[in-house]
């Protein structure tokens, strides 16, 4: 009699403590994706993410904001991106009385991108939410398990062109299991944890193919001043540029269309020389000096491109 209750209390401890796992899946919409291969070391590149709009029926309010933060989480944490606040977008875009959420279109997006002088800019949506619940009930011992199963669909937009370059489907799953002994124990009402992590299952993967997309074209940045010897640059040692680098600066003319589509794949250039990245300069940690070191067809100027040679 004296070890059952010894053991007693470990059956109760085994048979109540919550569980949980969580199981992500990707699908890529476009094959191209899967043919980039991401060697880049580089200096970071400049995007922003839009606050997702929630098509499921479930969480109105909250999993859409929630997508688009944990997103901009994880690009952070690459040490890829430099991500500008979605606060400072969705202030702009009411500024310009433009859609705060993730049913922006390419204009738009171009449009913003290049106020705030980004490369890219994520849309997406929560396309599907739901939680299953699932028990067992027998006399002297209670369990039940929660399944939720997101879907999240994103577009990558490049904002020079307006073009699509990428759209990705994700798929997350979690699991929270809990369970009671002879009546004690967790009662398993609704975890809301799992939101959050059926979530990041699915967004998780999002970061490599955006950095892979984004690799293959070239890093480019603006001239924000340009006076004396001195050409001024809204990228620095945040963006992870270093003195000495070398950056081909153009002057961008008129949009060239695709007769087909009429989408934006590219505008005239005239060539403006090459820049050596000289010193820093600002409070923001993302400005450089740099030193004209190789003259084009005319003098660099503000709003002019500058790009690092693949």
């Amino acid at each position: 009699m004296k070890k059952t209750w010894m053991i007693l209390p470990l059956l109760l401890a085994a048979a109540c403590a919550p569980s949980r796992s969580v199981k992500m899946d990707h699908a890529l919409t476009v094959k191209e994706t899967e043919k980039v291969k991401s060697a880049y070391t580089g200096p970071k590149r400049r995007i922003g993410v839009v606050e997702f709009e929630n098509k499921s029926a479930y969480g109105q309010g909250r999993l859409g904001g929630a997508a688009s933060d944990i997103l901009i989480t994880e690009l952070v944490k690459s040490g890829k991106f430099i991500v500008v606040e979605r606060d400072r977008m969705e202030k702009i875009m009411a500024e310009q009385k433009m859609q705060s959420q993730g049913t922006v279109d390419p204009q738009t997006a171009v449009k913003l991108g290049r106020i705030m002088g980004l490369e890219a800019i994520v849309v997406g949506a929560v396309s599907q939410f739901g939680v299953n619940k699932q028990g067992s009930d027998y006399l002297i011992r209670q369990t039940k398990q929660q399944v939720a199963d997101v879907t999240v669909d994103i577009r990558l937009i490049d904002v020079q062109s307006g073009q699509v370059l990428m759209a990705d489907s994700g798929k997350g799953q979690a699991k929270s299991k809990s369970g009671s002994f002879l009546g004690m124990g967790t009662k398993g009402g609704y975890d809301e944890t799992l939101e959050g992590e059926a979530l990041r299952g699915a967004i998780v993967k999002f970061v490599d193919n955006i950095a892979n997309q984004m690799n293959s074209k070239p890093w480019s940045c603006r001239i924000a001043d340009a006076y004396d010897q001195d050409i001024y640059l809204n990228a620095g040692q945040e963006s992870g540029l270093k003195t000495g680098l070398t950056l081909s600066c153009f002057s961008q003319g008129a949009e060239i269309r695709d007769p087909r589509s009429n989408l934006v794949i590219g505008h005239r250039e005239s060539y403006l020389g090459d820049v050596e990245i000289d010193r820093w300069c600002g409070e923001s940690g993302d400005c450089s000096v740099a030193k004209l070191v190789k003259r084009g067809s005319a003098s660099p100027k503000a709003g002019d491109i500058c790009r690092l040679a693949k």
